[in-house]
């Protein structure tokens, strides 16, 4: 039956995929890609040969309607993004909500994504936590920051690299230097990292060994004991 399936993909680690997410990517009639050059990786592994196409930030403005269309008569659709599961901090709602909005079936598999690895590794409390994404970078910055600040429950966020000093320095400032918090680096992947200590500790770290990779900060809420 037509549908949209949201297909979770390795975040490291290729082997990471399910049997049933390398069937119905064969089995589908058009597979959208954040990139498709990344997703040729790995659907050569697993011999996919179904048609790929673009389907990025940048575009799926202007693709959303056409795509639902597509489905609405008939055809089947895989999303998948570069790594995770699509809608998380990578496209997807916007063709989610197009496709329930014109009734269209929508089903997301269970799979791979960065943030509850993270978490589980962070010895934080994860019974209870709130997902944050990527801060904003410049407009509403500071009132978010100001606004986590009195947030009791394990928070976490995704980062780059190339401001993850900032990030920590700013979450240092904005929550205490002695809030603990975890960093982790290349999650399923062959130099995996799991860096624990307080804000101060861990950016002074990484002004010192700068990082790489794919990055989540884990970071303890507001009031949480640690035995």
């Amino acid at each position: 039956m037509a549908k949209l399936y949201l297909i979770p993909t390795p975040v490291g680690n290729l082997e990471d995929m399910t049997w049933r997410a390398v069937r119905i990517l064969k089995e589908v009639d058009t597979v959208l890609a954040e990139d498709t050059r990344t997703s040729a990786v790995l659907f050569k592994k697993y011999d996919i040969k179904t048609r790929l196409i673009s389907h990025h930030k940048f575009n799926e403005h202007r693709t959303v309607a056409h795509i639902a269309e597509q489905i609405a008569a008939g055809s089947s659709v895989a999303l998948i993004s570069d790594a995770g599961t699509p809608g998380i901090s990578d496209p997807g709602f916007l063709l989610v909500r197009t496709c329930i909005a014109q009734g269209i079936e929508v089903e997301c598999l269970p799979g791979a994504t960065a943030l509850i690895p993270a978490l589980v590794n962070s010895g934080l409390p994860c019974d209870r936590f709130c997902f944050e994404g990527f801060l904003p970078q410049k407009k509403g910055r500071q009132t978010r920051l100001t606004a986590l600040s009195d947030e009791e429950r394990t928070m976490v966020f995704y980062e780059s690299p190339f401001r993850l000093v900032k990030t920590l320095t700013q979450l240092a400032d904005f929550f205490g230097g002695e809030r603990k918090a975890c960093v982790s680096r290349e999650i399923s992947k062959l130099y995996e990292e799991n860096r624990r200590g307080t804000l101060a500790e861990l950016a002074a770290h990484y002004g010192d060994v700068p990082p790489r990779g794919e990055i989540v900060v884990v970071v303890a809420g507001k009031n949480m004991k640690h035995e």
